[in-house]
């Protein structure tokens, strides 16, 4: 039955003549005079679920609904275009591109579509071995648009192809047929107003875009998977438990014989090195199905208060603090094999960066001078005159951050020698590290805490409360899939959690005795987070259903954990 009122299209209300409902009308009267009863959001909403009714074969429903409510999905003309061009209808199609010429606005957007369709019907000759109908299209159509010329001569390279599967690998086409006139459509509509034409699969990307918000607002959304209308509900807010979050303790470790300085998770995940106080760097298998990691080995030299993974995992790169020995070590975790890396002066080297290929490492020190090294420990240039703290190599593999003793981030680019100040704070920057996108970075302030910098706009975007950070040196993370999350350690012996959007911590991780020193966020398996402290503990945080039964005795690892279910648990 067909329905009494219609709905507006572009502005006009719509006919409810049977030839404009079956979309064969001609388009010439197809404006219709009846008033629609319908708000614009009713109006909108009743097409967004006629089209995915439709998308999801329920073509009778869909068709009730339209009938019912008078409204139309398309506009006449462009549900003949539809038709035509899903029949490979071409010169049908052609005739309804003209009509739809006022419809599209722009000569450009009329001409970028008609390119679209004669591409398509290009291809589909081809792919039939249709060569002269082919080469027609070609010479005789698309050559005269005088558009896109590169892409025109791109498509006569197609005349070579030997085969069908060949075509579709060189012009990456999927081949004629439902599915790429449906993407031909669907690259069509970008230029025809959406009154006129919906955007394909709209409800759904409505959809996805609510549960994106939602993952957004949600605290302890820590996993990588991304959550949509296949994987999750659409009848309550998303919204993750806080036990599926890194903060209960589920294992501590006491290796160490004296305070820890230092943690980080190699770029793969699988290994941990920590650095102590005791002249000891202990490298530990990481264990990710269980959130544990067991000592694999022990590299003796210097106290070590920064270590840098290769992004092989497998070298290391280590320096001392401001009193001990002048050297860096490189070494290989597996052979142990060692690199001593000295500048032949007693310039004491405490930080270390690797760039993004590894081929080069830089060290430095807050004596005046900071080098550029090859894979061999070989100096390659020096800045000199530069106290740093703290380094890190920007992505472009050239670009050196240095934290120096005039509260500045500075960069420096030793290839054209040239150099300029990026952040300035009015205290000391004890560290600071940047999160894996290049963009941001995480810097622990003597006295004021955690600042969160974004480097490329040079501007402060956030103060986060709750870190006590006087003038020892603590180390913070990034963490996360996407880097949503902070973590720090804390003078104040806990560590804090922030979700990046916050200022306020969204977790306070209790258990250390003295002051925690470094944390580092796993890289790979998200829900592992690793604290160290000056009471000589490491610290594995996991979420709650990694915690080891109260029955089942710990790793024989020399580690403190037979009578810790208690601490665990707290």
């Amino acid at each position: 039955m067909q329905a009494s009122n219609g709905c507006m299209q572009n502005g006009a209300v719509s006919a409810t003549n049977g030839a404009a409902e079956n979309g064969h009308g001609d388009g010439s009267g197809d404006i219709g005079t009846t008033v629609s009863t319908l708000s614009q959001p009713t109006h909108d909403m009743v097409r967004l679920i006629g089209q995915y009714l439709k998308s999801e074969g329920f073509n009778r429903s869909a068709d009730s609904l339209i009938a019912e409510s008078g409204c139309r999905l398309e506009h006449p003309i462009v549900d003949k275009f539809r038709h035509h061009v899903m029949d490979a209808d071409w010169s049908k199609a052609d005739h309804d591109l003209q009509e739809l010429r006022i419809l599209l606005g722009s000569s450009f957007n009329m001409l970028e579509v008609k390119f679209l369709l004669l591409e398509q019907k290009y291809l589909e000759h081809l792919e039939d071995g249709k060569v002269l109908d082919a080469l027609h299209v070609l010479r005789n159509e698309l050559t005269p648009l005088q558009h896109n010329t590169d892409r025109v001569h791109q498509l006569s390279s197609y005349m070579m192809c030997s085969n069908t599967p060949e075509l579709h690998s060189r012009s990456n086409w999927e081949g004629k047929g439902a599915k790429s006139r449906n993407a031909l459509l669907d690259r069509i509509h970008i230029f025809v107003p959406t009154d006129m034409m919906l955007p394909p699969f709209r409800l759904r990307t409505l959809l996805n875009q609510a549960l994106e918000l939602q993952t957004l607002r949600c605290s302890y959304h820590n996993i990588a998977q991304p959550v949509n209308i296949n994987n999750a509900s659409l009848m309550v807010d998303h919204r993750c438990p806080k036990d599926m979050f890194p903060t209960h303790t589920i294992q501590i470790l006491s290796n160490h014989c004296d305070e820890v300085w230092f943690c980080q998770f190699s770029p793969d995940g699988l290994k941990l090195a920590t650095g102590s106080k005791d002249t000891n760097v202990m490298i530990w298998d990481v264990h990710p199905e269980t959130c544990t990691i067991t000592h694999r080995k022990t590299l003796e030299a210097h106290s070590y208060a920064h270590l840098a993974w290769h992004p092989d995992s497998v070298h290391l790169l280590a320096c001392g603090q401001e009193e001990a020995s002048p050297e860096a070590w490189l070494w290989n975790t597996e052979t142990e094999k060692c690199i001593k890396i000295t500048n032949g002066s007693e310039e004491i080297l405490t930080a270390c960066a690797w760039n993004k290929d590894g081929t080069r490492f830089v060290v430095g020190g807050i004596r005046g001078h900071f080098y550029q090294c090859d894979f061999e420990g070989n100096v390659l240039e020096t800045w000199d005159g530069v106290r740093v703290n703290g380094l890190y190599y920007r992505h472009d593999g050239k670009t050196i951050l240095a934290s120096d003793t005039h509260h500045r981030i500075r960069s420096y680019v030793m290839e054209d020698m040239a150099d300029r100040t990026l952040i300035r704070e009015d205290q000391s920057i004890m560290t600071f590290t940047v999160n894996k996108q290049d963009r941001l970075a995480l810097l622990n302030i003597a006295n004021q805490g955690l600042h969160l910098w974004d480097i490329n706009d040079r501007c402060l975007v956030r103060r986060f409360q709750g870190v006590t950070q006087g003038h020892f040196t603590i180390h913070s993370t990034f963490g996360g899939p996407n880097d949503n999350y902070i973590a720090s350690g804390s003078e104040d012996n806990q560590v804090y959690v922030y979700n990046i959007r916050n200022e306020e911590p969204i977790a306070i991780l209790s258990g250390h005795s003295r002051s925690v020193n470094c944390v580092c966020w796993n890289p790979v398996y998200h829900d592992m987070l690793v604290s160290v402290s000056d009471d000589f503990q490491v610290r594995v945080w996991g979420p709650k259903d990694k915690l080891p039964k109260p029955s089942v005795s710990s790793p024989s690892n020399n580690s403190n954990t037979n009578n810790i279910w208690n601490d665990m648990v707290s």
